[in-house]
């Protein structure tokens, strides 16, 4: 009678301990500093030293990396998704594992945490209606406007400008359109080479060839002796510097202005709509 009471007792204790472990893996998925205002006080902290040079000052991404502000993300949807991303990176992109990018030092969890509280203190809902029309941007990004010439999405388009498919999780509507209006006030990083340690800009280059030659274009790899340049026709060419009569590198974006009497504020509001709508589900 005695053995069958411990035999009782034994199972009632090995219920209560996974119930436990269970409740407190089941803790893990929340964050336990959510709503917390003095936790995302210091959690902007921490993004600062930690974050921001990919996600840019206030989460509104920075090129490299993603605008954190938007309610709905790429690569996360709960907290406890965030925690593992910002913990273990993303395999194949920019976003490095805690304590590996370089930047800032490595976060315990609370750190992490106060980070997620303060992302999501930053978090602008959507709209209730869709700013543009997509389907018309789509045809005139492909079409009239010939974006598609130098930029890529989804696999279509070309290769002289930045690859855009991931470009309306990664900047605001507003910075796309400035991107449009003025091409050359901010270039962009090479958002095709996210896994690069340093990413390829967009600058201008204009090299004269030992035979008169003028190739004007970007650069796609350069060192002391030598310099691969893609040009408008998105022709390669490999050039070793001590033999070219001239090289100059310009801030002066080769993507030319689009004024609103080129693209109306309409059109590109629906070009832009379609470049949000082919970001993150």
């Amino acid at each position: 009678m005695l053995a069958t009471k411990h035999y009782f007792i034994l199972v009632r204790l090995a219920v209560f301990s996974l119930l436990m472990t269970a409740a407190l893996l089941h803790a893990d998925d929340r964050n336990p500093l959510a709503g917390n205002a003095k936790a995302a006080k210091a959690g902007e902290y921490e993004f600062r030293i930690n974050c921001a040079l990919c996600h840019g000052l206030g989460a509104h991404g920075g090129g490299r990396g993603p605008d954190l502000t938007r309610a709905v993300k790429k690569h996360t949807h709960s907290d406890a998704e965030m925690f593992q991303v910002i913990s273990n990176g993303i395999p194949g992109t920019a976003m490095p594992a805690n304590g590996t990018n370089g930047q800032g030092v490595g976060m315990t969890d609370e750190e992490i945490w106060q980070i997620i509280t303060y992302i999501r203190s930053q978090e602008v809902k959507a709209p209730a209606q869709a700013v543009g029309n997509a389907s018309r941007g789509k045809e005139l990004f492909h079409g009239d406007a010939n974006c598609s010439l130098c930029h890529m999405v989804e696999g279509k388009g070309g290769r002289l400008g930045p690859e855009l498919t991931g470009v309306g999780g990664s900047r605001t509507r507003e910075a796309i359109i400035d991107s449009v209006r003025n091409p050359s006030r901010r270039l962009a990083w090479g958002l095709t080479e996210a896994t690069k340690e340093f990413p390829q800009e967009y600058e201008t280059v204009t090299v004269v060839t030992a035979d008169g030659k003028q190739i004007k274009g970007v650069t796609l790899n350069e060192d002391s002796f030598s310099v691969q340049i893609m040009d408008a026709s998105e022709q390669i060419h490999l050039l070793e510097k001590d033999k070219l009569r001239s090289f100059q590198k310009t801030r002066q974006s080769a993507m030319p202005v689009y004024g609103a009497d080129i693209l109306s504020d309409k059109e590109l509001g629906d070009i832009v709509a379609y470049l949000i709508s082919v970001g993150p589900k």
